[in-house]
C-alpha cells in the first residue's frame, strides 16, 4: 500500500480505504476461486494494483467518461482504475464467468458503484468508449479486431481515443503495423525493477457506428 501513496499522494480517504482493502479481498477470494497467481497474491499491490495504475500516468480520465476493460480477469486493471477515477464508468468484461463472480464482489464490497461487470467476450460487446483497456490477453493485432468498431467519435482528453494496452517486453514486431501507436515505458513512472520491461501502448483508433451507447448486455 506505501507504493500506491508514494505514487498516488492525493488520494482521498475512501480511495485509501478501498486501496487498503484490496488484500484482504483478494486473499479471501483466492483462496476459493484462483483469478491470482499463488506466487503473486504477496505482490499484489506491486503486481497488480500499481501495474494497472501505470495507465494513470498516461492519459487522466475525464469524469463521464466510458473506459471498456477486456479480459479483467480478476478486475484489472479495471478495479484500480475505478477507485481512482470514480466518476468515470467502467465495463469490465472477460469470457470467464468464476472470475466475472470475484470482479463483482470486490466491486460490491468496496462500494465502486462505477463499474458493470459482465461474462462476455470482447467481440460481443456492443456500446462505444473513450478508451478500451486491457492487460496483454493476446497480441495487438488479434485485440484490434476484437475492439476496432467501439470507440466513440468525439476525443474529450488530450490522448485520442483508442486502445490503452500494459504489455511488456520487444514490442517492435507486434506494433510493426501500426505507426500511430505510442510506446510509454511504464520504468519512466515507477522506480521498482518489475517495469522494467513493461510499457502502456497507446494506440489510437478511428470512429466505427456502433449499435448502442456503452452498454454491455446481461448474460
Amino acid at each position: 500500500m506505501d507504493l500506491i501513496l508514494k505514487y498516488f499522494p492525493e488520494l482521498s480517504d475512501v480511495q485509501i480505504q478501498q486501496f487498503e482493502a484490496l488484500q484482504p479481498l483478494y486473499e479471501s477470494w483466492n483462496s476459493k476461486i484462483n483469478v491470482i497467481s499463488r506466487k503473486d497474491i504477496q505482490s499484489l499491490y506491486l503486481k497488480h494494483v500499481l501495474h494497472s495504475l501505470a495507465i494513470a500516468k498516461v492519459v487522466q480520465f475525464k469524469p463521464q467518461s466510458h473506459v471498456l476493460d477486456v479480459g479483467t480477469g480478476g478486475g484489472f486493471p479495471g478495479i484500480p482504475m475505478a477507485i481512482l477515477y470514480p466518476d468515470t464508468r467502467f465495463y469490465l468484461a472477460d469470457s470467464i464467468q468464476k472470475k466475472i463472480k470475484v470482479v463483482r464482489a470486490v466491486a460490491s464490497s468496496l462500494g465502486l458503484n462505477n463499474v458493470t461487470a459482465n461474462h462476455i467476450r470482447a467481440e460481443q460487446v456492443e456500446g462505444s468508449f473513450d478508451f478500451i483497456i486491457s492487460r496483454a490477453v493476446t497480441t495487438m493485432p488479434s485485440f484490434v479486431k476484437w475492439v476496432k468498431h467501439k470507440v466513440k467519435k468525439h476525443h474529450r482528453h488530450d490522448l485520442k481515443n483508442g486502445i490503452l494496452y500494459l504489455k511488456g517486453g520487444d514490442l517492435s514486431e507486434e506494433l510493426s503495423s501500426y505507426p500511430k501507436a505510442t510506446i510509454y515505458p511504464i520504468k519512466d513512472f515507477f522506480d521498482p525493477s518489475f517495469f522494467e520491461t513493461k510499457k502502456v501502448v497507446h494506440l489510437p483508433l478511428k470512429f466505427k457506428n456502433t449499435k448502442g451507447f456503452a452498454k454491455i448486455p446481461k448474460t
